[in-house]
């Protein structure tokens, strides 16, 4: 089992043409955000850019080499708290830094056959890795895959039943912060 850490080294040291991510679950824990959860529900405008900055960078140099980051979240609406914050504070600002984020919304569509039931990562179409994470969102570790067939496959259907995210997102004005009751 990687830990956080090692799934990084993991995942740069493979890494030459594409990285795909599929998200699953309605809330991450992620020590990482560096409190952006918290400052998000607080009303705080903006993220904290000298922590995000580097990632948005590192997004922009790999596109810039012609790396395809990409990944497809599975969730339903009403967007939990946490949901919104990633798309709002995450998805919008990952998008603008060359990362193609996909939707695939439970509450519009039925779940695409093939699709696995848990997060994973697929790298350069030929490493994979299931994510493990506590009901809360926790994460436990990663672990690389002997069938990368199916994660492919489920791949494949996630973005053939997907919507592009800025798409979806501004359909739904409705889960904006800015729109929401105080």
């Amino acid at each position: 089992m990687l830990t956080a850490s090692e799934l990084g080294d993991y995942i740069e040291s493979r890494l030459t043409r594409s990285a795909f991510r599929l998200e699953v679950l309605d809330r991450y824990e992620v020590a990482a955000d560096g409190g952006d959860f918290a400052r998000y529900l607080a009303g705080e405008p903006d993220p904290d850019y000298e922590r995000k900055q580097p990632w948005l960078d590192q997004l922009t140099a790999e596109y810039e080499a012609g790396i395809l980051n990409h990944r497809v979240h599975v969730l339903r609406t009403p967007l939990s708290d946490y949901l919104r914050y990633e798309c709002e504070w995450g998805y919008l600002l990952n998008a603008r830094a060359g990362e193609e984020i996909h939707i695939i919304d439970l509450a519009e569509q039925p779940e695409p056959e093939g699709l696995v039931d848990h997060d994973f990562w697929l790298v350069d179409d030929r490493y994979g890795l299931r994510m493990y994470y506590s009901p809360e969102g926790r994460f436990h570790g990663a672990e690389p895959v002997d069938d990368i067939v199916s994660y492919q496959y489920a791949r494949d259907a996630a973005l053939a039943a997907a919507q592009p995210f800025e798409r979806w997102w501004n359909r739904h004005p409705e889960e904006w912060r800015a729109n929401q009751p105080v």
